[in-house]
């Protein structure tokens, strides 16, 4: 591992032991690519996330009774622990192990965002009540405590809604949804995606409650990447489309990655005979119309993801149910 490599001479022993482990390092090293600061405000103030994750360090290497714990500490090893953090930390001028881990987590962030959207998607239209913790409205880098038990800003947090609401209102929803995906990284995209779904999941209560989990097909050259299933119940139907693998959909560290370019001819298998239905995108408000291929229904994922990383359909027209195969 090259950082390790990079910091190993950062490293104290004790009693013959360098600090940390290479578990231990290896767990720090994931923990400051995953809650890495998107708030530049917060990134510029480097001593408020190294406190961070000195207390979250010193609690899971305690939890994990191999070389301290919390009933047995070992005050020389955890200052230790804590001096490597301080080091590796340091600012980036005079610290190679930096300037390299800050563009590869900027790369990994993206995709991270991207994904995260997806969970909450499914999360909300899944079989099963969704269970938000609090604060996570927006991007949430919180590690486990004592980290996530800090003070939940809830007035910006409304405050953000509602201009999100005026937004919408004045330019409408399909504007919004672009405005949002030039700058994914201020959490207002995801308060935008749980606002719009719960709304969609309040209005159509009982399909989400009460009807069919349905699974679909996709196919084409990015088949593989999307998660899909319709809800439904008697002529009420919701599509679910949440994209996954984001880092290996498109080349390059993209911050957004929903142009229609990306999708290519890959498409979602529709399981209802007859006409083609048409949809309207929850988040956008467009409407998304199926075609025929191969003698089936699909949605051509270029149109349902080409202004919003996820997709929550809505719509259509009774038809008789049946699961097919992908076309070819």
């Amino acid at each position: 591992m090259k950082a390790a490599a990079e910091n190993k001479k950062k490293k104290a022993l004790v009693d013959g032991q360098p600090v940390p482990d290479r578990n231990e390092e290896y767990l720090l090293y994931q923990t400051l690519v995953g809650a890495w600061p998107i708030d530049p405000s917060v990134r510029d103030n480097r001593g408020i996330f190294k406190e961070r994750v000195k207390e979250y360090m010193l609690k899971a290497v305690r939890e994990a009774k191999v070389n301290t714990s919390w009933i047995n500490p070992a005050p020389q090893y955890e200052e230790a622990l804590l001096s490597f953090i301080e080091a590796i930390m340091e600012a980036v001028p005079r610290n190679k192990f930096m300037r390299e881990l800050e563009p590869f987590q900027k790369m990994i962030a993206a995709s991270g965002m991207l994904n995260s959207l997806s969970q909450v998607l499914l999360k909300i239209t899944s079989p099963g009540a969704p269970d938000f913790y609090q604060g996570s409205e927006t991007c949430d880098l919180n590690l486990v405590d004592p980290d996530n038990r800090r003070t939940v800003d809830y007035d910006t947090r409304m405050e953000m809604l509602s201009e999100l609401k005026r937004r919408e209102s004045l330019i409408g929803q399909l504007k919004l949804a672009r405005e949002l995906c030039a700058s994914p990284f201020d959490g207002k995209i995801k308060l935008y995606l749980v606002y719009k779904a719960l709304n969609f999941r309040k209005q159509k209560r009982e399909v989400f409650e009460g009807g069919e989990y349905i699974p679909l097909e996709t196919g084409g050259p990015k088949a593989s990447h999307v998660c899909a299933f319709a809800r439904r119940l008697d002529e009420e139907v919701a599509l679910v489309i949440a994209p996954r693998f984001f880092a290996s959909l498109a080349s390059g560290p993209r911050a957004r990655m929903v142009s229609r370019a990306v999708w290519k001819d890959s498409y979602v298998l529709l399981p209802f005979d007859g006409n083609v239905t048409s949809y309207r995108n929850v988040f956008t408000g467009e409407e998304i119309k199926g075609s025929r291929k191969g003698g089936n229904t699909v949605l051509h994922l270029r149109g349902a993801l080409s202004d919003f990383p996820v997709a929550l359909l809505a719509g259509g027209r009774r038809e008789s149910f049946r699961v097919g195969r992908a076309p070819d």
